[in-house]
């Protein structure tokens, strides 16, 4: 049959409407269109009884009932182009998607009323007006339109109508309704598959048998994940795929990591028994190892395909905080899909990696960070060549049911804001849901963006198995009680088709049971070892760590930085800052190396090492305070330049990307990149210090703490603008006293140095100390400060420096009787005041490195100053913030009662800074006096509150 339906939509009216023009006159129309309708027709006719084409009339008369029938007909075409299309589009909202039997919401736009057509009506005409592929599998309109319901409103929901290009949706629809990854022309092995689900199923049972009522959030209602699973990852390593990175919360965890990362059942079962193990949770124990519950922990697992890159499928751990492990995998996938051995920009290649993110159907419209999160999905930078979704829908969240959770009919609805394909899947239906994961593969091979898989089941207990649903859903209990499980719906069906014989599958599940039951009989618990498996850095190797290079190659460095390309049409405020970074060449020992130019002589050095730099952050590439420039923009085309991509020594890679105006799912993207890839400096700026309160979820679950939890071993490096420079409460402070407060166990570095020279030397100590003892970086950057002279180096001073922990000055010890001690540009405000000239008495000490204290450093310093009587700690932030209530302590164990310790600053407040300006300057004026005066700080009201309370 000729196929005229391949065209619908807008093309299906536009090709109608010559068709009308060719029924009032062939000649209308061009001798190609003539041949193309005259088969139609001739097609049209042979579907008619003889008596209504006029077949037995005369050739005359019977062209005239041809035409006039043709004409009547014009309208139920039209009426069955638009309802084909209404099924395409809307065919989700009748499909069959919840295996408790809830009917679909349906719409108007679905029905054959709504178009005034009927069946013996749509019998007569041809199915080309349905289009696609099924116009050459069926015979009438009625026939191609029932098997695109079949397709569209069955098992499955096709979802993508929200797509903006064209040509994905035509391919979605091909493949759809080409049934290209159904059977038979892509076959199952449809008894491995029951294997699959009598595994999944027997683990689940067994293990409420063996420990009833112990959390395990169990992946029953939702069987076919496992499967669906298996499927996308196969073929992802059919497609090239060497590494598979997984993020899900807590349902069905367990689950996936015995079956699809292949962690073995007795450890699974040991940490159940919970055993404690002598020594594990002791004071001081090895790197802070804590654990964590077992539905947190991650699984790798290295599978040999036969191919050259053989496969590694990794979990990364998650905590409670459900879907903050979005950004972290999408993080891990950007790296392992990155190739940084070669100098200029990273390689990306996203073939060689796949994120697969397992979202809660509560969670996935409701948390933030999942909107953030899709918003990296397209990114240069972020992009991970596209994601595969998969929303584990059972319908319910803790206690709460999905209208009173969201504002939108589908869990998955704020995909489609991301213009990100949808297929909805009964979990009930084995085949729609390997044909679903499929597609998802396929689509992200073609067109290198995310796809949503709607797996909509049901949870068969609680939110956890101690938990009483029936409480709250008691009717939706009813029907999860007396309904059976995946695994016997898909046993009976292969029963009933002759593959298998009766009793078999219950045989199969039994003798899982049993063998999972000999198992724990026989385990020893205190064979499987399940504590931590990181060894402890050599001891001192921070200390150890030489940051000194050698003056020729620096300066040879820095001359390199300053090469342009040819006809390069600079900036020029540009050429005057570039033309004073020339003066460091001619006077390499004065101090004429700022912030930018420190910082960016640092990577350069790095860089030549051959190690790869990633540096990301909200405006980096100029910097929010204009200070980096470290991508140039010709000021008449615009094309960029990036001189540490073009550095002639380097001997890795420099990526570096002005992020979304995200802390959150950036900071955890960067995280994930870094664990990933630990040999690789990973830098995150914020536009402005305290912006890191948005981030605090990812601080705490994963940059401070993921070793501790999970034996990561993050080397993260944080840049927070932090000083307060009048202008308000939120661009004062990078939240300095949180980090110190989460400092533990060494569990990160936290530094608020004063110098460009300080700044060098601390970025090549991170970037040397990467393999040997890795560990977040914390930098409270300046503003002011960046461009003072009293903070800029010379060249020599990078070259042959060190890390200095803590700055002493240069006053007589002999003359000295208090000793000021200060962090960052507090610092520069005590130096440059002109008070300073009259206390000689005073010595001015920084303390650079605020974790790890530097408790050894302060006592060789303080030891200097034999005749002093009292030792000060000022800072500008307010008394319960900053430094002071986390250094008290330390200071005191140091001075004993040898010296008094008093605290000059802020009082105690509830905001972090003034909201005026000039009460700023009256307030820091105050501060500066008083310590340099060593007047008395009186007790503030706020403070006497506080303690009465």
């Amino acid at each position: 049959m000729n196929n005229f339906g391949e065209f619908y939509g807008p093309n299906a009216a536009y090709v109608w409407d010559l068709y009308e023009k060719y029924l009032a006159d062939p000649n209308a129309v061009d001798a190609a269109t003539r041949a193309y309708f005259a088969a139609f027709q001739l097609a049209a006719e042979a579907a008619r009884p003889a008596a209504e084409t006029g077949a037995q009339a005369t050739p005359a008369a019977a062209a005239s009932v041809r035409a006039e029938r043709a004409r009547g007909d014009r309208e139920q075409v039209v009426a069955v182009v638009n309802l084909a299309n209404a099924i395409r589009e809307y065919g989700h909202l009748d499909a069959h998607l919840d295996p408790l039997g809830t009917p679909p919401p349906g719409d108007p736009a679905l029905d054959l009323a709504t178009y005034g057509l009927s069946e013996e009506q749509m019998r007569r005409l041809p199915p080309d007006p349905v289009g696609g592929p099924l116009v050459a599998q069926t015979t009438s309109a009625w026939d191609a339109l029932a098997e695109l319901r079949r397709i569209y409103s069955g098992s499955v929901g096709h979802d993508y109508d929200h797509l903006r290009l064209a040509e994905e949706r035509r391919w979605l629809r091909e493949m759809a309704e080409s049934r290209r990854f159904c059977p038979p022309q892509d076959p199952v092995n449809e008894r491995a598959l029951l294997d699959r689900l009598t595994q999944v199923e027997g683990f689940e049972l067994f293990l409420q048998r063996a420990f009833p009522g112990k959390t395990r959030f169990s992946i029953e209602g939702l069987d076919m994940m496992a499967p669906l699973l298996d499927e996308i990852i196969g073929d992802a390593a059919d497609s090239g795929t060497y590494a598979t990175l997984i993020g899900m919360a807590h349902r069905g965890r367990l689950n996936v990591l015995a079956h699809i990362l292949n962690k073995p059942y007795a450890a699974i079962l040991a940490e159940f028994k919970d055993p404690v193990q002598d020594g594990a949770m002791e004071e001081g124990n090895t790197l802070g190892w804590m654990g964590d519950v077992k539905y947190h922990a991650g699984a790798r697992r290295a599978l040999d395909t036969g191919h050259t890159l053989d496969l590694v499928i990794s979990m990364a751990p998650n905590p409670s905080h459900l879907e903050h492990v979005n950004p972290v995998v999408q993080g891990m996938a950007r790296a392992a899909g990155t190739l940084t051995d070669a100098p200029g920009a990273p390689r990306f290649d996203h073939v060689r990696s796949l994120p697969i993110l397992i979202h809660g159907d509560a969670a996935f419209p409701a948390q933030g960070i999942v909107a953030e999160s899709l918003n990296l999905g397209r990114i240069p930078g972020y992009t991970t060549g596209g994601t595969i979704h998969i929303i584990a829908n059972n319908q319910l969240g803790f206690t709460t049911n999905p209208e009173d959770a969201r504002s939108t009919l589908y869990a998955s609805d704020l995909a489609k804001g991301f213009k990100i394909p949808i297929v909805h899947v009964n979990a009930d239906d084995p085949l729609a849901c390997i044909e679903a994961g499929r597609l998802a593969v396929a689509y992200r091979n073609k067109f290198q963006k995310d796809f949503l898989i709607d797996l909509i089941g049901y949870r068969r207990y609680g939110h956890n198995e101690g938990d009483e649903p029936r409480f709250t859903q008691p009717m939706m209990y009813a029907a999860i009680d007396a309904h059976p499980s995946v695994r016997a719906l898909w046993a009976r069906h292969l029963e009933e088709t002759g593959v298998i014989a009766a009793g078999e599958a219950d045989a199969l599940l039994a003798s899982q049971l049993d063998a999972l039951q000999k198992m724990l009989e026989g385990l020893e618990v205190e064979s499987v070892d399940l504590g931590p498996d990181l060894e402890p850095p050599p001891p001192g190797a921070a200390r150890r760590v030489r940051t000194s290079v050698d003056p020729q190659h620096l300066a040879a460095l820095l001359a390199a930085l300053q090469t342009l390309p040819e006809d390069f049409k600079l900036n020029p405020k540009l050429e005057r800052i570039f033309r004073r970074r020339g003066q460091i060449l001619d006077a390499p020992n004065e101090p004429h190396v700022d912030w930018g130019t420190a910082e960016q002589l640092a990577f350069a050095t790095i860089l030549a090492e051959g190690t790869p730099i990633r540096l990301t952050g909200e405006d980096v590439e100029r910097g929010t305070f204009s200070h980096r420039h470290a991508v140039l923009f010709d000021t008449e085309s615009g094309a960029p330049h990036v001189p540490l991509q073009t550095l002639p020594q380097a001997d890795a890679a420099f990526e570096i990307h002005n992020s979304p105006l995200s802390e959150n799912a950036a900071i955890g993207f960067e995280y994930g990149y870094n664990i990933e890839t630990p040999d690789r400096l990973v830098v995150w700026e914020a536009q402005y210090g305290d912006f890191i309160n948005v981030a605090q979820t990812m601080i705490d679950e994963f940059v401070v703490s993921g070793r501790a939890k999970w034996e990561q071993t993050p080397s993260l490096v944080l840049l927070l603008p932090h000083g307060y420079e009048g202008q308000g409460p939120d661009h004062s402070t990078g939240r300095l006293e949180r980090f110190l407060q989460l400092a533990a166990e060494t569990n990160l570095r936290i530094a608020n140095c004063t110098t460009a020279a300080q700044y060098f030397h601390l970025l090549r100590r991170q970037a040397a100390l990467l393999k040997t003892d890795p560990l977040p970086l914390v930098v409270m950057t300046p503003k002011s400060l960046l461009r003072q002279p009293i903070a800029m180096s010379s060249l020599a001073e990078l070259a042959e420096g060190h890390w200095q922990p803590v700055i002493d000055d240069d006053a007589d010890p002999a003359a000295v009787s208090r000793v000021l001690l200060c962090s960052g540009k507090i610092y520069a405000d005590l130096a440059l005041s002109p008070l300073r000239a009259e206390a000689g008495d005073v010595a001015l000490v920084r303390v650079e490195q605020l974790y790890p204290f530097p408790v050894a450093e302060l006592e060789t310093v303080l030891a200097r100053y034999a005749a002093a009587e009292e030792v000060v700690w000022v800072q500008e932030e307010p008394q319960n913030m900053g430094v002071w209530e986390f250094a008290q302590p330390l200071l005191q164990a140091i001075l004993g009662s040898r010296w008094s310790l008093r605290y000059v600053g802020r009082p105690r407040r509830a905001s972090p800074a003034e909201g005026s300006a000039a009460w700023h300057q009256v307030n820091q004026a105050a501060i500066v006096e008083r310590a340099l005066r060593g007047e008395r700080q009186p007790l503030p009201t706020a403070t006497v509150a506080d303690a009465a309370q």
